[in-house]
């Protein structure tokens, strides 16, 4: 049995559905998002981008679940991604965590899922399929 867009259904719902809850997270805790804000600080780069991660971790993925504009929102949750590598991780990028896995292994999950889905679009189980952002 071979279902390309099943799948992509599968790989949205995945990768939007498990980052949501982290953007969340940021709302409910101001001390998670205030770590954003000095991260940003401390490598002399604007605090305003963290309002950013509102976009990159609820609005993206939650377009993506949905299927309308999914490209798009996963090109920006692919962006967000990246700058989370960069913030978080430019200093662990070659270390493992305790129990043997690469330390950035989650947001990279995250951020290459998306990019995946940049590539492939939502397929034909999502709300908007028309567009070339779809």
């Amino acid at each position: 049995m071979k279902n390309r867009d099943l799948g992509l259904l599968i790989l949205r719902l995945t990768v939007g559905l498990l980052m949501i809850p982290h953007g969340i997270n940021k709302l409910l805790h101001p001390d998670a998002f205030g770590y954003i804000e000095s991260t940003l600080d401390a490598k002399n780069l604007p605090t305003f981008i963290a309002y950013g991660v509102f976009i990159g971790e609820i609005v993206a993925p939650l377009l993506i679940v949905l299927g309308f504009r999914s490209r798009l929102a996963a090109l920006v949750m692919f962006l967000n991604g990246l700058a989370t590598l960069y913030l978080a991780y430019s200093d662990k990028l070659s270390a493992l965590n305790q129990y043997g896995g690469w330390a950035p292994e989650l947001p990279a999950l995250f951020f290459l899922g998306a990019l995946a889905l940049f590539f492939t679009g939502g397929g034909k189980y999502a709300l908007s399929t028309r567009n070339k952002w779809d």
